[in-house]
């Protein structure tokens, strides 16, 4: 009895639920790293402020939180002055929210514990600092070509 040969689909996504199990892990072990001392739905709503203000609704697409769970969020970031609410100036039932410097400040300070347990793991293992900056430089490659093919369909049926 013969098998079928495994298709070029089949190989690709067999990869990519490899690789979907190998970054839920990377995510969660650099988010313990951070010491961010704030949760995961906080730091997203951070992250997702970092290039520019969003109103709420587009938080919580971005971030895939619901609109009230992203205003509860939102409340308590601005309490510890990371975050700022204010009405939409030209939709006063609207709310535009952004990162403070502190905010800025915070995720650049976790990043930096991050990207350190990042180096620390390599080092560990015996690699130089070339080969460990190699091995980054080369994670940062293929993650990036897999958000370019991720958002280039979405990207042609806007064009």
């Amino acid at each position: 009895m013969h098998s079928s040969p495994v298709s070029d689909e089949q190989r690709v996504v067999a990869a990519a639920r490899g690789l979907l199990r190998t970054i839920g892990r990377l995510s969660r072990d650099l988010y313990q790293a951070g010491e961010f001392g704030l949760s995961r739905s906080h730091v997203s709503v951070l992250d997702a402020l970092e290039t520019r203000g969003l109103r709420v609704t587009e938080l919580a697409a971005d971030t895939g939180l619901t609109q009230p769970r992203v205003t509860v969020v939102l409340q308590e970031l601005a309490e510890r002055g990371l975050a700022e609410r204010t009405r939409c100036t030209t939709d006063r039932r609207a709310v535009d929210a952004s990162i403070t410097p502190a905010g800025r400040q915070y995720l650049e300070d976790a990043r930096q514990r991050m990207a350190a347990a990042i180096h620390t793991g390599l080092a560990a293992r015996g690699s130089d600092a070339e080969d460990s900056e190699r091995a980054v430089l080369a994670a940062r490659a293929a993650v990036s070509t897999l958000l370019d093919a991720l958002h280039a369909p979405i990207e042609a049926e806007v064009s």
